[in-house]
């Protein structure tokens, strides 16, 4: 029984129970893909079906990583297939079970208000918003906002963060930042805004079918 009620595995040589953070990750990208279509439809279709359906499962997903056992929860399945050829990252599992719970809080909210009583306001939004920003810095950057959290109430350190950031150490050559790369990036961020300022008429304008504009063109000439 112990072995299908449990929170992370345990592996040789780690003094903590580990979960591997590539599925993790995997499945952040799968619930933020969908997540965020759903909000999509809700902005410019006022379509709520989808979003009803990602909080049901999203909650019932929390649920069972927290409850049962990570290994069986549905995104993390569905992770583990699509990474099962890469390497595990092991990270120490005290600090996504926190970080989780504050999922299960927020999916749980907007599960109470949206699916239950069927309602939105802007105690669903902010639920909303914050659970993108939570899975989007976990699939896109592998930062995990949640056991930035953990580490800020708990006295005990998290261990086995990902990429081991954890831990106190200095960057290598290749992780390091250049006074140039600095320029560069502003520089880009910069002629980009201007050129789309200088070109905003033709930014604004809808684009037309390739085909009719080619015929269009064939009869002017």
């Amino acid at each position: 029984m112990s072995k299908i009620i449990q929170f992370g595995e345990s592996v040789a040589g780690y003094q903590v129970p580990v979960l591997n953070e590539r599925e993790i990750r995997a499945a952040a990208g799968i619930m933020f893909f969908f997540a965020f279509l759903s909000l999509l439809l809700i902005l410019f279709s006022n379509e709520f079906l989808l979003a009803k359906t990602v909080i049901y499962l999203f909650f019932f997903d929390f649920l069972i990583r927290l409850l049962i056992n990570p290994r069986y929860a549905p995104t993390l399945i569905i992770g583990r297939i699509i990474v099962g050829n890469q390497r595990p990252e092991y990270v120490g599992a005290p600090q996504k079970k926190f970080s989780w719970f504050i999922g299960l809080a927020l999916s749980g909210t907007m599960f109470g208000l949206m699916v239950i009583y069927n309602t939105w306001s802007i105690f669903t939004g902010l639920s909303c918003l914050i659970c993108l920003i939570f899975l989007f810095f976990e699939a896109s950057f592998g930062i995990c906002l949640g056991c930035l959290v953990y580490n800020l109430i708990y006295k005990e350190k998290a261990k086995l963060c990902p990429g081991n950031v954890c831990e106190p150490n200095e960057r290598e050559e290749i992780q390091k930042v250049s006074r140039a790369q600095w320029i560069l990036a502003f520089g880009f961020v910069f002629f980009v805004t201007g050129s789309v300022y200088l070109l905003k008429d033709n930014f604004n304008n809808k684009p037309i079918n390739l085909f009719k504009k080619l015929e269009v063109t064939k009869g002017v000439n």
